[in-house]
């Protein structure tokens, strides 16, 4: 299996590397702290998947009328979104537990939730975690042909007002997860940097084999045991996910696609001009730092730039250890992109859509290469 030959030039930068690298092991050391998760994380883990699979217990045997099974399916996709944030993401990094057994059980929970591990390990742990914003390499610049997120993506018509419709695009996206994305990516023979990609049959067998669980829990299930028409069934199982999709897609989204983080192209650059430490402070955004619940929820997420640099590290860590990045950034001249908070941030990427739907000739954002 071939790999892109884009590369970073690891020799720049060292002394930030270093000293980063240093400091953050030192707070973990002087405070006798693991980094992986606390009491916290595993009452947040509990509550998250309460959140889930409370509602849909009380669906299917409560007997309920279908406003209330309408809220509770609302509920159960605020819930899907938290397991996302909270306990796949951090299990898939293997940064919620020392124990390989323990991330890959949490690990299946994206799984029991209609998405595949697997995959994700490939386009989002590998793939998008080492190019970030690399336009041609980066499998998150192109969640749909509908956005254009990046400046060297090609531009249609259309784009001119994707800051109108991109929020309702996302709102599709964990419905696309569960039945095309991941067919999709396990047809695709190049993905990413790889290139005549190959799968074994025990990765398969685990797709596939969760693909129709999920499928035979959350919707033949009940089918079956529920008094309802096809259609009031139809109509509570697509709201729970565009309740999950809209606030997955966001979140992502205000990671990268912000004012602030640059935006690379792999054409015609075998060499990035930055180390990789670097180049994800560049390309990276954080938002609503000091905002609890926002904290609480995504599970990290809104300190992005520390999750790329240490994706190892449980996510519950990130608020402390993300004054000393700031910090030693600072004292290197290298950004920290941040939003104060999340409406900020949100409006940010609205203006980014706008200016990223705007045809290049006219307008087009800047670029580094």
């Amino acid at each position: 299996m071939a790999q892109s030959t884009v590369s970073f030039d690891n020799q720049k930068s060292k002394e930030f590397t270093s000293e980063l690298r240093d400091r953050v092991d030192a707070y973990f050391e002087e405070n006798d702290l693991s980094k992986h998760a606390n009491t916290r994380m595993v009452v947040k883990t509990v509550a998250m998947l309460a959140m889930v699979f409370v509602p849909y217990f009380l669906i299917l045997f409560g007997g309920l009328g279908v406003w209330l099974m309408l809220g509770l399916a609302l509920v159960m996709g605020v819930g899907i979104a938290g397991c996302g944030f909270s306990i796949s993401h951090d299990a898939l990094h293997g940064a919620y537990s020392s124990n390989k057994t323990v991330n890959y059980g949490l690990g299946l929970t994206f799984d029991l939730l209609g998405a595949s591990s697997y995959l994700w390990k490939i386009t989002h742990n590998v793939i998008h975690h080492t190019y970030t914003n690399i336009q041609g390499i980066d499998e998150d610049l192109e969640v749909s042909p509908l956005l254009r997120l990046s400046p060297e993506s090609e531009h249609y018509w259309f784009h001119r007002v994707q800051h109108w419709y991109g929020f309702a695009v996302y709102s599709f996206s964990t419905l696309f997860w569960v039945f095309a994305k991941d067919y999709k990516y396990l047809l695709e023979e190049d993905l990413g940097p790889y290139q005549g990609i190959s799968h074994d049959w025990e990765d398969l067998a685990t797709l596939f084999g969760m693909k129709l669980f999920y499928y035979g829990y959350m919707i033949v299930l009940p089918l079956v045991l529920l008094d309802v028409t096809w259609w009031q069934f139809a109509i509570g199982f697509v709201s729970m996910h565009l309740t999950a999709g809209l606030i997955l897609g966001v979140v992502f989204q205000l990671a990268h696609v912000v004012e602030g983080p640059e935006h690379h192209t792999s054409e015609g650059n075998d060499m990035m001009e930055d180390a990789w430490l670097v180049h994800e402070m560049k390309t990276t955004a954080n938002f609503a730092r000091s905002n609890p619940l926002v904290c609480w929820y995504v599970g990290g997420l809104n300190f992005q730039i520390e999750h790329h640099l240490f994706p190892r590290i449980c996510s519950v860590h990130y608020p402390a250890i993300s004054g000393i990045v700031e910090e030693v950034a600072e004292k290197h001249g290298i950004p920290y992109h941040h939003h104060p908070t999340l409406w900020q941030s949100i409006r940010s990427h609205y203006r980014m859509l706008k200016k990223l739907g705007t045809p290049p000739t006219a307008n087009a954002p800047a670029l580094s290469t």
